[in-house]
């Protein structure tokens, strides 16, 4: 059964999937280093408010900036590595996973904090299904 890019075309604003894969690169590279500079700079309000450790959001600020860094750079490329476009699509995957197993068996967010987890791999989830779509749109070479 063959996929088509085409139903992500209005989303991405072209029919072309290189570009279409550019593009969700670089929404999720400017929203994960976005994440990052914030939980890195504001982690001691932040974490009194999502109800997380701040060091732990600390950390995991500078880790989601440097992600989204080198989510970054695959973007800009006239034609991504492909190998590096799914390690991103795997990594988001695992991210959005790993988020809701610690939201279940580990953190005790606040309820903000809750909220905010969900979305958040909800988001990342998303962002690995869009690129995992464009991925394969230009495997095949749609």
């Amino acid at each position: 059964m063959a996929t088509s890019a085409y139903p992500l075309a209005a989303l991405a604003r072209t029919t072309d999937s290189k570009t279409m894969l550019r593009r969700f690169l670089g929404l999720d590279a400017v929203v994960t280093a976005g994440n990052g500079v914030a939980y890195a700079a504001a982690s001691g309000p932040l974490g009194d408010f999502l109800g997380v450790d701040s060091g732990l959001l600390f950390g995991l600020g500078v880790g989601l900036l440097l992600y989204g860094l080198g989510v970054g750079v695959l973007a800009v490329r006239k034609s991504p590595p492909l190998v590096g476009v799914q390690a991103v699509v795997e990594g988001n995957a695992v991210w959005a996973a790993l988020s809701v197993v610690a939201l279940v068996a580990w953190l005790s967010p606040s309820t903000a904090g809750a909220v905010w987890i969900a979305l958040q791999a909800a988001t990342v989830g998303g962002f690995a299904a869009v690129q995992y779509a464009a991925l394969r749109a230009v495997r095949a070479g749609r």
